[in-house]
């Protein structure tokens, strides 16, 4: 499973204890983040993860392509709905590939605490199928 690991700068330190936390789980999979959080997942976390562009860069489109292409499984984007800056990345264009492609998304730690026990359980495999006929 490819799963994409995107933060808000005010919820970057959330996203590290999330994947600190639940690092037995995600490790297992191939992990994806934009610039800076994947650098400091990687870091702090001691996961290896490819790193796109940063938010500001276009990190976010980078993995809206992914979704587009059917090549991403699962998006955890901890945003921060109450300070986001204009150069954070827009979590509206995710939200909307997801729902077409449908692909799972968590925007808070509580869903991706549901979605990641899901995956560990094998309930989201149906991604796998999913993703084979697009290939």
């Amino acid at each position: 499973m490819n799963i994409a690991l995107i933060a808000h700068d005010k919820k970057k330190d959330d996203l590290i204890r999330f994947a600190l936390a639940y690092k037995p789980i995600i490790e297992k999979h191939s992990l994806f983040a934009t610039g800076t959080t994947g650098k400091r997942i990687s870091e702090e976390v001691g996961l290896s993860i490819h790193r796109f562009r940063s938010g500001p860069l276009g990190g976010d489109q980078e993995i809206g392509a992914y979704i587009a292409n059917n090549k991403m499984d699962l998006i955890l984007f901890f945003r921060d709905p109450l300070t986001a800056q204009p150069h954070e990345p827009d979590v509206t264009a995710l939200i909307r590939l997801c729902d077409v492609y449908s692909v799972p998304l968590a925007t808070n730690m509580g869903t991706a605490e549901v979605l990641v026990k899901g995956l560990a359980r094998g309930d989201i495999e149906w991604r796998s199928i999913v993703r084979g006929k697009e290939e």
